[in-house]
């Protein structure tokens, strides 16, 4: 049983079909008190000062840690910077192994990748697809607590990001995972109800800032939205694996993001988004589309490392969060 670290989120059944352990390496870096240093660590190591804190960090993360048996990298679908990171794990002596999304969401092309992976781990489709029947019933689960976020108005919206990242890995414990999820519901049921004058909604990839949702909640506003979080739970009824991929909005084209961003915020009564963008990362360009194809205030903020939110930002997000009241 190999602890497979993942680089974002890719097919996890079929890691869990071959009887390994996924392991969400942001999850770990991110999650760790001392998450700078992480980020010092690679740039000690002879990472530019000018790359993705998260690629730093992914690289300490699996580099120090001595627990991951191998890496399973997005090459395409994800982070510009991956196939550098790729060979940089290989420089040190880790294995890697690729997977890419197709641009153009071409479901032959997606099913070959995923037909490759399956061959790598040793398994087949039955198996996956049995673990995907498992997995959809903890994800409907988790698709009640984003309900709750925006319908009933009953959870928090870090705590809609945290169940929904979580299900990238599912906590490294499918079961365990469950489990805190079946007790998180049965805590929103005696839950009293959010008040706040602003409802918001979050795009981009998770904030790398490890204060913003309290803090939006301490200025009177609430995430009720969490676009990229929300894909990597996999919000879609189908029975197809293959086509359960290529739904999935994040790893192609801004276009079809773009759709679910305006639909969901249609449905959610969104007054506002903020869009977080990553110092450094390619999807900035991203934003000059966002701001001419979504019909929402946008507020765009920045972050580098992880840490609390400057007072600049904070700023920034006061200013928005008035222009909207």
């Amino acid at each position: 049983m190999a602890r497979i670290g993942i680089t974002t989120t890719v097919p996890v059944e079929i890691i869990l079909a071959a009887g390994h352990i996924p392991v969400d390496i942001n999850n770990i870096f991110i999650g760790d008190e001392n998450a700078s240093s992480h980020v010092q660590a690679a740039e000690d190591a002879g990472y530019p000062r000018n790359i993705c804190g998260w690629i730093k960090g992914l690289y300490s993360v699996v580099v120090q840690s001595k627990e991951i048996d191998k890496v399973l990298a997005v090459t395409q679908g994800d982070c510009s910077n991956t196939h550098a990171l790729m060979e940089t794990f290989e420089h040190v002596g880790i294995e890697t192994l690729p997977f890419a999304y197709p641009f153009d969401r071409d479901y032959d092309i997606l099913k070959l990748q995923m037909d490759k992976l399956i061959k790598a781990f040793g398994t087949d489709w039955d198996s996956v697809q049995m673990v995907k029947k498992r997995l959809d019933a903890v994800r409907l689960k988790v698709a009640e607590i984003d309900r709750l976020t925006w319908e009933e108005n009953t959870v928090s919206g870090f705590d809609n990001h945290l169940f929904q990242v979580s299900c990238s890995d599912f906590n490294s414990d499918v079961d365990k995972f469950e489990k805190d999820v079946d007790a998180f519901l049965t805590k929103t049921k005696d839950a009293a109800e959010f008040d706040e004058e602003i409802r918001l909604g979050f795009i981009g990839v998770p904030p790398i800032f490890t204060d913003l949702y309290p803090y939006l909640e301490k200025m009177g506003a609430r995430v009720v939205f969490n676009e990229v979080q929300r894909q990597f739970a996999m919000p879609f009824e189908v029975d197809d694996i293959v086509e359960q991929y290529r739904l999935y909005t994040y790893p192609y084209g801004v276009f079809g993001r773009i759709k679910d961003i305006q639909a969901e915020s249609d449905k959610r009564n969104v007054d506002g988004i903020i869009h977080y963008v990553q110092s450094f990362c390619f999807r900035q360009i991203e934003d000059m589309i966002f701001r001419e194809r979504l019909d929402v205030p946008i507020l765009s903020i920045e972050g580098d490392k992880p840490g609390k939110l400057d007072a600049r930002t904070k700023l920034r997000i006061d200013s928005f969060l008035e222009m909207l009241r």
